[in-house]
């Protein structure tokens, strides 16, 4: 970070902050005595200036000027860096209170409790190592009930929340008059039999529904072909129930062990943006992409991709760690002030370069911050 040490003379003060860029930046107050002021802006140099310029008249705005020993700041060129710098700064200087400094609320997520004898769903903000399908991260909590409750449809897990005692005299329920529930409960299938339904599900939910789909139109196709065309024709509304259910699922919402991805933003620094790699769910390392030119010609951006996604190296994250920062990354993203772009792929084997050529191609022109 750059640092600002402030002296005596506070006209020396205003001298140097009239040199601070009005960029977007997180800053960092350093008092004579006590705990830091740690915020994030969009123009530094207006926020510094509010902070610390002497005022004429009494105001209830906060002022810092006489308490102030050292400012520290570093610029960012993004939405996503700002937030990435701001949670890793209030980490480090409030270790105990960093998530009240940054005011950072964890998303919520569909949880398949798997360790249970008879698994069933549950809407989560935690990540734990126990045994369980995580999907998500989703935009809200009303979003994720939406789809936890339609996609249940589709299949016939449990919906209760008790931690079954099976037995014949079980009252049940309604979902198992309905036929929407295998009825585990009332010991009308064993364990064996309802693990294949929760098969199906963590299937469908580790595939973003292609297994449904696929099961779904390739009997529907073996009917047509039989002219059935009755029995076809009601799968091929099944099959767009599913393809409805999927359309609720946020943008970002994937089983978190197979979220794959990268944030393309702008950099400050000039012919470059800045790659944010996700990798198993698990938030790494950044790098600076630059646009290079080797003899006078410039080098094919497919084999730079290339060569900067195969360096990408796994770094897994404590859970904690991992929770935080896909809490960051779904704040920046689901937030009405997103800049610079994400592409989800199936994994770093499949990676679509084609796509985040064209993508860093459309952020590389974006204008730049302004100094």
């Amino acid at each position: 970070m750059t640092a600002i040490n402030v002296g005596e003379d506070l006209t020396q003060l205003d001298a140097e902050l009239a040199l601070v860029p009005n960029s977007p930046a997180v800053f960092i107050l350093w008092p004579k005595e006590g705990d830091p002021y740690l915020s994030k802006t969009a123009l530094l140099r207006r926020r510094l200036l509010r902070l610390l310029k002497e005022r004429e008249k009494p105001s209830r705005l906060l002022n810092l000027r006489y308490t102030v020993a050292r400012i520290e700041y570093q610029l960012t060129a993004s939405g996503l860096e700002s937030s990435v710098v701001h949670y890793e700064a209030a980490k480090r200087h409030f270790a105990a209170r960093y998530l009240d400094v940054l005011r950072l609320r964890m998303p919520p997520y569909v949880k398949l409790v798997l360790h249970n004898e008879f698994p069933r769903s549950h809407i989560t903000t935690h990540l734990t190592r126990t045994a369980g399908l995580y999907f998500g991260p989703f935009r809200s909590r009303a979003s994720a009930e939406r789809f936890e409750e339609q996609f249940l449809d589709l299949f016939q897990m449990r919906r209760c929340q008790e931690d079954l005692a099976p037995s014949p005299a079980h009252p049940g329920c309604i979902y198992g008059e309905m036929g929407m529930c295998l009825r585990p409960c009332q010991q009308v299938v064993g364990p064996a039999e309802y693990a294949h339904e929760v098969a199906r599900v963590t299937e469908f939910l580790r595939t973003d529904g292609r297994s449904l789909l696929d099961s779904i139109a390739h009997s529907r196709d073996l009917l047509s072909q039989e002219t059935n065309f009755e029995e076809a024709a009601r799968l091929h509304k099944r099959f767009e129930k599913v393809q409805d259910v999927l359309k609720l699922r946020d943008e970002l919402a994937r089983d978190v062990d197979h979220l794959h991805g990268v944030a393309i933003t702008r950099s400050l620094a000039a012919g470059s943006v800045e790659l944010w790699f996700v990798r198993d769910g698990n938030w790494q390392m950044p790098r600076r992409f630059s646009f290079e030119v080797q003899e006078g010609r410039p080098v094919s951006l497919d084999r730079q991709l290339r060569e900067t996604f195969a360096a990408v190296t796994p770094r897994p994250l404590t859970v904690r760690e991992r929770q935080e920062y896909l809490a960051v990354l779904a704040r920046w993203y689901y937030s009405s002030w997103r800049d610079g772009e994400w592409l989800n792929f199936e994994s770093y084997d499949e990676i679509p370069y084609r796509k985040v050529v064209n993508a860093v191609s459309r952020v590389a022109r974006q204008d730049p911050p302004s100094p």
